[in-house]
């Protein structure tokens, strides 16, 4: 009896979730971790996905690998995680985007709130707009001049619909008048490249990519895009200040989700381990402020708050700049 009941216990347990085995004390991880970034390799995210990644390898015991699925967006790889098994093996490193997208898409194929598990806000990144160094305008102020005697002529680059850049951009030209043409680009990787070449007039792009060459004097920084000034450039004015914009701002942020219902030990462990990476001294010193990446490590609630909060300011910045769903 007791050897037939113990197979029957035993054939019960392995039917189970993997959640629900985890959850009364099997291993986790035994196979490896994916981390599934939206955005092309070579932007900020994903440098900070790899680091994340390596960092994880060895207090989890088990390989993290970084997997790109950029496009729409960032709905591709947002609604891929969505439908993975909620068993801690499939990550995604999202970013602004996910709060962003319900007020860009009239339909999306996920529910930013619903259908993840938030393990913790990573970080923030200084958002600044940036022209070619060959534009005849010195200040945000000589700039909007500039736009609105060439009408229809600037244009601008982003890291595709929905991203912040595309978001900073036009809530602009909502609120100055000015007549601007959007250039979209399949991630932040190919802007820099564009704005050097003069492809594009301007971007309101992430600090990290752009700081190299706005020190170079081939680019120049006209104005911080979020609420506050940065130290990485103290003399830099936010476009709230310079235009002046009274309410102006637009930031760009990362974190890592889990699709929802995966165990919360899994969770927590996760959120503990990441935020243990990014607080760290010596990768703030050397991995991160060099990239102009302001760490942040939050807790599961706290980022989901900050996710619901992000929800909202976005749907009135975008209803404040005369944004239609599409």
């Amino acid at each position: 009896m007791f050897t037939r009941r113990s197979f029957i216990i035993c054939t019960l347990t392995l039917s189970l979730p993997a959640g629900w085995a985890w959850a009364q004390g099997a291993s986790w991880p035994a196979r490896p971790v994916r981390i599934i970034v939206s955005l092309p390799p070579g932007g900020s995210n994903d440098l900070l996905a790899r680091l994340i990644a390596e960092r994880l390898l060895s207090v989890l015991g088990q390989p993290v690998i970084v997997e790109n699925r950029p496009g729409a967006g960032g709905n591709i790889a947002t609604e891929y995680v969505a439908k993975q098994a909620p068993d801690g093996y499939t990550l995604l490193l999202t970013a602004s985007g996910h709060t962003v997208n319900p007020s860009f898409f009239a339909k999306l194929p996920y529910d930013p709130v619903k259908d993840f598990e938030p393990i913790s806000q990573v970080s923030t990144v200084p958002f600044v707009l940036t022209v070619n160094a060959s534009m005849p305008a010195a200040t945000m102020k000589e700039f909007v001049a500039h736009a609105r005697a060439n009408p229809g002529k600037l244009t601008y680059g982003s890291a595709g619909i929905g991203q912040p850049h595309h978001l900073a951009a036009e809530l602009l030209k909502a609120r100055t008048g000015i007549d601007i043409v959007h250039v979209p680009y399949k991630g932040a990787g190919g802007i820099v490249p564009a704005l050097l070449a003069g492809e594009i007039s301007f971007t309101v792009g992430a600090i990290n990519s752009l700081l190299p060459h706005i020190r170079s004097g081939r680019l120049r920084a006209l104005a911080i895009a979020g609420g506050t000034r940065t130290a990485l450039l103290p003399d830099v004015p936010t476009i709230a200040e310079a235009v002046p914009l009274p309410g102006y701002e637009v930031t760009t942020w990362t974190g890592v989700l889990a699709p929802a219902r995966t165990p919360r030990a899994i969770v927590d462990r996760l959120s503990t381990e990441i935020n243990r990476i990014v607080r760290d001294p010596q990768v703030i010193k050397e991995k991160l402020t060099p990239l102009g990446i302001e760490p942040v490590g939050t807790t599961p609630e706290q980022f989901m708050d900050f996710i619901k909060a992000e929800l909202a300011r976005y749907a009135k910045l975008a209803k404040d700049a005369n944004i239609k769903p599409e």
